[in-house]
């Protein structure tokens, strides 16, 4: 099984997916948020995101973390708290030898519904039409987070090294565990 740990980080919110990778389509394995809203020292919401995910890694063994990068705000100090979370869980997944995985905010949303421009609304109801949540009941920070995960699982199992192909009839005749039907 191939697990990929998805996280959507954030200083007052942390979504989380948990992702087995290991067939084409792909499942989840669980999704939530850490609230950090009340812990009101930065230094302690770091260190509880560095606790919370070393718990995770520990409970469900990922072979992978995927994470959002951040992205470009009109306020520098929350992008410096964002850049912190990022860091601390990069560093948790680090030090628990996982491999680090990064992705910007447009790439997971291009991979995810074709749209780089979509809003958080129309990745997670792409992924309850992608049948990896049942129903769109998931905060919203969560279902981000498993977005990265599944980026992450759509943009390494397209490999085709070494092969040509004369068309679409023949790639598709090749790779029929590589197509999802709705």
């Amino acid at each position: 099984m191939k697990i990929i740990l998805g996280i959507d980080p954030g200083t007052t919110i942390l979504g989380f997916a948990l992702y087995n990778a290991t067939s084409a389509q792909g499942a989840l394995v669980n999704i939530g948020t850490f609230r950090l809203n009340k812990i009101k020292d930065h230094a302690d919401k770091l260190k509880a995101i560095f606790e919370k995910t070393l718990q995770l890694i520990e409970q469900y063994q990922p072979h992978i973390l995927a994470i959002e990068a951040p992205f470009y705000g009109k306020n520098p100090q929350s992008m410096l708290k964002l850049g912190r979370a990022q860091g601390v869980v990069i560093a948790a997944a680090m030090y628990k030898g996982l491999e680090v995985f990064e992705y910007s905010p447009r790439k997971i949303k291009q991979s995810i519904t074709g749209n780089g421009n979509a809003s958080k609304e129309q990745v997670a109801a792409m992924l309850q039409n992608m049948k990896l949540i049942e129903e769109n009941t998931h905060p919203l920070d969560a279902t981000d987070a498993l977005a990265v995960a599944v980026c992450h699982h759509l943009q390494n199992r397209i490999t085709t090294a070494g092969q040509k192909f004369s068309g679409w009839e023949a790639f598709l005749t090749k790779n029929q565990d590589r197509i999802l039907l709705f």
